[in-house]
């Protein structure tokens, strides 16, 4: 039955909201130049181009528009851009050079793929599956999903793909199915699974040497600097002891900081069996998805054999969908999701890539080296953990972080006389833990808060509490289990 629509109160239409709002917005965008202002014309620090400086200047101030959001994120990211130009930093191809990384790309691949999933049915028979056999309390389905997201990583060596193209679908439409959309009730489970599924993610990236593909330059790095040769069995056997703690309390800890609304639910079989049977056998279009699935499952798989990246599997497996009228242009051109995404992670990808050209982050290496000098190796390590770990705020990419940070910071643990084969294997782990603490801190992280289920402000604190969580499990865990099994 209807309910009675509401009669509107005539005082409160009378507030004027809209300049209120207005007069925040202008307040939160003061207070963002402010520190963006604060800092440009603070002395360059030695060892600190000015123009590096003066980016970081902009990154700064943009990553806490990101918090504020006085504007939507990607106008705070087009206002960066446009700033990093006027400015003379940056040219325009140097500033919108991150719209061409093939993460971003990915990404956008990954959200296209998702709408096939959602429109043809697949998902949602999926999602009724998975309902139906484990689906009898919230945090047995997160368990069920954790434990999808640890198989798919043993076959599929980018993130990404995985998270964004399988995982993220499959949650959503569990989601939608039991009630809870973005602007509907998001709390009731969909928050919940979101969040258990991209920290299970974490650790399901450095589980396995080919869990994520900066793993594989990691081990390079290690033989580089560390003269270290990893196989991946030696990987796997550092790994499984810190990973399968953390696999076994994520869905249990999400549970307790971000607990969703629908504990029990009792009648999900029911449910489950009765919307399969009303969905019927399976349509033409869903077969045919699901052999375009199963085809990009199997070429990401195989990327380090066949030399196709996860890009380039990802866009064919779009355009194999649109071939077959799977979807149309139409689908593709409304996912407004996949597109706001591409705009401010693209935009964040290009000025982190460029302050790393600049070499901000050789010279804050160096400055924090200068501070380590005369320290025991110990105490040495117990700081540059978690500063390693926590500088990928700096970073939309957690392959550009691995790429900047990873032998700056094994070179500086090295130097200050760490053991090599533990300094390797902690910023390893810390490369694949502190990839969700923000929504911009990898591809997975931007895919799974897209969807609009967790405000900004609860993603980073979540973040937060899980990141110190892992610091210490593979920091304390970790470190004695690598001397137990004698790699250090």
């Amino acid at each position: 039955m209807a309910l009675p629509q509401q009669k509107p109160n005539v005082e409160e239409q009378k507030k004027p909201d809209g300049f209120f709002k207005t007069y925040k917005r202008f307040i939160y965008l003061a207070i963002c130049f402010l520190i963006g202002a604060a800092i440009w014309f603070y002395p360059t620090p030695a060892g600190f181009s000015e123009d590096a400086w003066h980016l970081f200047a902009i990154f700064f101030a943009t990553v806490v528009g990101f918090i504020l959001q006085p504007v939507p994120t990607g106008a705070v990211t087009f206002i960066a851009i446009v700033i990093s130009v006027i400015t003379g930093i940056l040219n325009i191809g140097q500033a919108i050079s991150g719209f061409a990384a093939s993460v971003i790309w990915l990404i956008v691949a990954a959200f296209i793929f998702s709408a096939g999933l959602l429109k043809t049915g697949l998902g949602e028979r999926i999602a009724y599956l998975l309902m139906g056999r484990f689906g009898k309390t919230s945090l047995s389905l997160g368990y069920s999903l954790s434990l999808g997201d640890l198989v798919l990583s043993l076959f599929i060596p980018s993130n990404t793909a995985r998270s964004g193209g399988i995982m993220y679908p499959i949650v959503r439409s569990i989601s939608e199915v039991s009630g809870s959309t973005p602007d509907h009730k998001p709390r009731k489970i969909g928050a919940y699974l979101i969040q258990t599924v991209v920290q299970t993610e974490n650790i399901t990236s450095g589980l396995t040497l080919t869990g994520m593909a900066g793993n594989l330059m990691i081990i390079g790095f290690i033989s580089q600097i560390a003269n270290i040769e990893m196989t991946w069995i030696g990987w796997l056997a550092a790994s499984i002891v810190p990973c399968v703690i953390c696999l076994v309390m994520i869905p249990w800890l999400v549970y307790k900081l971000y607990p969703p609304e629908m504990k029990e639910t009792p009648q999900a079989k029911i449910i489950a069996d009765e919307a399969l049977a009303k969905l019927g056998p399976m349509k033409k279009e869903e077969k045919v998805l699901g052999i375009i699935l199963l085809l990009t499952i199997i070429g990401w798989a195989t990327t380090t054999i066949t030399g196709i990246d996860a890009t380039t599997v990802g866009l064919t497996a779009v355009c194999a969908m649109l071939i077959t009228s799977v979807i149309n242009w139409k689908d593709v051109t409304s996912q407004t999701s996949a597109w706001d995404t591409m705009i401010w992670m693209g935009g964040m990808y290009g000025i982190a890539d460029n302050l790393a050209k600049l070499e901000f982050f050789d010279a804050f290496a160096v400055t924090v080296s200068s501070t380590l000098d005369g320290i025991s190796w110990i105490i040495g390590m117990i700081i540059l953990f978690p500063l390693y770990a926590f500088s990928a705020y700096a970073f939309a990419s957690g392959t550009t972080h691995i790429l900047t940070m990873y032998p700056i910071f094994l070179g500086l643990a090295i130097g200050i006389g760490a053991p090599p084969y533990l300094a390797g294997l902690v910023f390893a782990f810390a490369s694949a833990v502190n990839q969700t603490m923000t929504h911009y801190a990898s591809g997975p992280a931007a895919v799974f808060f897209a969807g609009g289920y967790v405000e900004q402000r609860t993603w980073w604190k979540i973040g937060f509490q899980l990141l110190v969580f892992y610091i210490v499990v593979f920091g304390v865990v970790g470190s004695a289990w690598w001397k137990l099994i004698g790699l250090w």
